[in-house]
């Protein structure tokens, strides 16, 4: 997993100094490769590796310039060694986060890994738990969690009403304009959050859906009704696209969007029902189309986070999480309890240039219990000296 602390190499962006050739592509990157002997000496004299390839095609369309990174060995604070982690460095990007209404979520390990990358904070809050969590904030209830790894505590610096399930306020429905659970906020459809986001910040550089629900979720499929099958889709899916339809207009290109899928949507979860693996599945079929279009006409990279299942009280819902969690500590390869920090890491590592070329991508953050065909714990095993952790 991908450390965020004190950098030990730090990731900058540069132009490049060279005019791009004719490509059968106008998406074709150029980079420049130095000596093996020049790259040696730059190493030796100061710590400093600059790495580029130019490649040259045939072809009538023009490139476009781009950008090369250089990678750079920094000292620690003395000067006297290198330090040995990789910095992911976000400083000057700004998220917003869709999903985040607690301090023990995905949504919220995410907005703290970013923080701590140096990214602006901006978060989507589910209406009806909009005032209990603006109210925990103010009142200091989250601030042990806020704490980053360099001791300061996560800023968030603005919180949106969001209620992902609308798309623009001529889909809200009367009752939902009536219910007092939404009374005193405004502007919470998809369409109006952008725009308000627009309006205040002008861009993002950084899209993640942590957000689903299934009101049928305790229920098999063969029970499941068509309202609430639809409903998991739409609340779980659907919204994802709706997110970036809306907010890819003020994405900055070289942008990254994330999202938070689980195994159920390519496993038999029994318990995971009402629509919901469906719906997972539909979300990472969505995230390979999305990322061609959204690559395409927007140089925006588009990935999804398998995450292994986590107490959260949001999953709390499924009824049988801690289960879950037991079942991943006894048959992953790696016997230990996931961490919500690991998922939001990884989703820093894939917000990051160190993952520029990654898009279109579903990247498994559950300690290898995916890589499993059967369950070791079974007692039909206990012959085959399966190992484990003792401690």
């Amino acid at each position: 997993m991908m450390a965020i602390g004190a950098s030990a190499l730090q990731i900058t962006a540069r132009p490049s100094v060279f005019l791009t050739q004719r490509s059968l592509g106008a998406t074709m990157a150029t980079f420049v490769h130095e000596s093996d002997r020049t790259l040696s000496s730059k190493l030796t004299s100061s710590s400093h590796l600059s790495s580029v390839l130019k490649l040259n095609h045939k072809s009538t369309t023009t490139r476009p310039r781009f950008q090369k990174f250089v990678t750079r060995s920094m000292s620690d604070a003395s000067g006297s060694k290198p330090v040995s982690q990789l910095s992911i460095d976000l400083k000057g990007k700004r998220a917003f986060i869709a999903g985040v209404a607690d301090d023990n979520g995905y949504g919220w390990a995410i907005a703290k890994s970013l923080a701590a990358a140096g990214a602006e904070i901006l978060v989507g809050t589910w209406v009806p738990a909009l005032n209990i969590f603006e109210m925990s904030l103010r009142r200091g209830k989250f601030d042990a969690s806020r704490v980053l790894p360099d001791g300061s505590l996560m800023e968030i610096t603005k919180v949106y009403p969001l209620d992902a399930v609308f798309d623009n306020p001529e889909d809200v429905p009367e009752d939902i304009k009536a219910n007092k659970r939404y009374a005193g906020s405004s502007n919470w459809t998809v369409q109006e959050v952008a725009e308000s986001v627009k309006q205040d910040f002008g861009s993002i550089d950084i899209l993640v859906h942590s957000l689903a629900n299934g009101p049928e979720v305790t229920k098999p499929l063969l029970e499941t009704s068509r309202k609430g099958y639809l409903a998991a889709v739409s609340a779980s899916s659907y919204s994802y696209v709706s997110l970036l339809k809306h907010f890819l207009p003020i994405m900055n290109p070289g942008g990254s969007s994330i999202s938070l899928t689980y195994i159920a949507s390519e496993r038999i979860i029994p318990g995971y029902g009402g629509g919901m693996s469906s719906a997972k599945a539909a979300l990472e079929s969505d995230t390979r189309v999305l990322a061609f279009e959204a690559g395409r006409k927007h140089k925006i990279r588009v990935n999804t986070i398998s995450a292994g299942p986590l107490g959260s009280r949001a999953a709390k819902a499924i009824g049988f999480i801690d289960t879950m969690i037991d079942y991943s500590f006894a048959n992953a390869p790696l016997q230990k309890e996931l961490s919500a920090d690991e998922v939001g890491n990884t989703a820093a590592f894939l917000a990051s240039p160190l993952a520029s070329a990654i898009t279109g991508a579903l990247i498994y953050v559950d300690n290898g219990l995916n890589a499993m065909g059967v369950g070791v714990d079974s007692p039909l095993f206990k012959d085959l000296n399966v190992p484990t952790d003792k401690h």
